[in-house]
């Protein structure tokens, strides 16, 4: 067990040798004339931006991607030089902030191809990407414009169109129809451009679930975001190479009594005891991502054995079941996704108590859970 801050209440232990294990796996998945791009938006999908970002490029990524202008920010505050994808909308107004941090955007828009030339350097022109929009329905060209554009961009001093791409919308779905529909209009424009004699070097498509679905259009690079976290892509298409969690989600029990029966537990009073009832009262909620949709659903890990939440989940603390665990005592660890003693409750899982996805699990934890990371290596 690796030993949290003292002062911690709900921490998240960020294993650095694992995720570059992964990132490691899945560049010998799709062999050595592709890149991988690693995503790490959104705090690294929950799992600490910048520490995860330098483990990507340790294992070997050729560049990080990012969603929002103020993550690539605060990589190259972190003193990060490597290439930087930003995949959403820049404001207008930010094409110097860009220009001068030397972030690559996705561009969609000759009004900022122009702003952003205009504030790059003489002798480097500023890279950027460009969206075509196959299906997905939201960010991006549509096919039939991407010629023009690329036509206009070429005329445009300061800038050079460094890399095109798509997103698939159903990857991780067992159904490939789609998947494979959006990856003949994204082939079609391809060879629109081509014929153009326009095409960028760079062409990806790949998010983790079509580096499995869809080896074919692997292409220049490849854009694995959850499946470097150790996490499945889909039920559909599990990873056919090992991977392992990051992420290990704890707390500590704060206190232990025995309830009798009639006890009401939680707001609401959703969980009733019907008998005696030994119970552990653990300082975690959803003020620290811990939905409220894992009220009477979710389990937990103490001393190696699932305890049962019971009642609602309210911000700060939850209570769950211990009479079938014998001597549970203050301050034991209590894991919430992860492994312990031999069992494990993987993101998963607590995904499906959630209704949802385990990108929302990690992804949700909150800034009061400190991040603890260690490294095997």
């Amino acid at each position: 067990m690796t030993t949290p801050p003292p002062e911690a209440i709900t921490w998240a232990e960020v294993d650095l040798a694992a995720y570059r294990a992964n990132v490691h796996a899945l560049q010998q998945w799709v062999g050595p004339r592709v890149q991988v791009f690693a995503v790490v938006k959104a705090n690294a999908y929950g799992h600490g931006l910048v520490p995860v970002a330098r483990a990507a490029l340790q294992a070997g990524a050729a560049r990080l991607v990012v969603h929002r202008l103020e993550e690539g920010l605060a990589l190259r505050a972190a003193g990060i030089t490597a290439p930087i994808l930003l995949l959403g909308y820049v404001p207008l107004a930010a094409a110097e902030t860009v220009a001068r941090a030397r972030l690559i955007p996705t561009v969609i828009t000759l009004d900022f191809l122009r702003a952003l030339g205009a504030h790059a350097p003489a002798d480097a022109p500023h890279p950027v990407h460009i969206n075509v929009d196959t299906g997905m329905g939201r960010y991006g060209l549509l096919p039939h414009e991407v010629v023009d554009f690329l036509r206009a961009a070429s005329g445009i001093p300061g800038v050079q169109v460094e890399g095109i791409y798509t997103h698939f919308a159903t990857a991780d779905e067992a159904d490939t129809t789609y998947l494979r529909h959006q990856w003949r209009v994204f082939g079609e424009v391809l060879a629109a451009v081509q014929a153009a004699g326009l095409m960028p070097p760079l062409r990806h498509a790949c998010n983790s679930a079509a580096i499995f679905a869809l080896p074919e259009a692997h292409l220049d690079a490849v854009r694995p975001g959850i499946a470097t976290y150790g996490l499945q892509p889909s039920a559909a298409w599990p990873a056919p190479v090992p991977l392992k969690p990051v992420l290990t989600w704890k707390s500590r029990v704060a206190r232990v009594r025995t309830l009798p029966a009639g006890s009401s537990i939680g707001y609401g009073r959703t969980f009733v005891t019907q008998k005696p009832t030994t119970v552990a009262l653990v300082p975690v909620g959803y003020g620290d991502g811990y939905v409220r949709r894992l009220s009477n659903r979710a389990q937990v890990l103490v001393r190696g054995q699932r305890a049962a939440v019971l009642g609602r989940v309210s911000m700060d603390q939850i209570v769950v079941d211990v009479s079938h665990i014998p001597g549970v005592r203050l301050e034991d660890e209590v894991v919430l996704v992860g492994c312990q003693r031999g069992a494990c409750i993987p993101a998963e899982e607590v995904a499906a108590w959630a209704e949802t996805i385990n990108y929302e699990v990690t992804t949700l934890l909150l800034p009061r859970v400190r991040r603890v990371y260690v490294d095997g290596g």
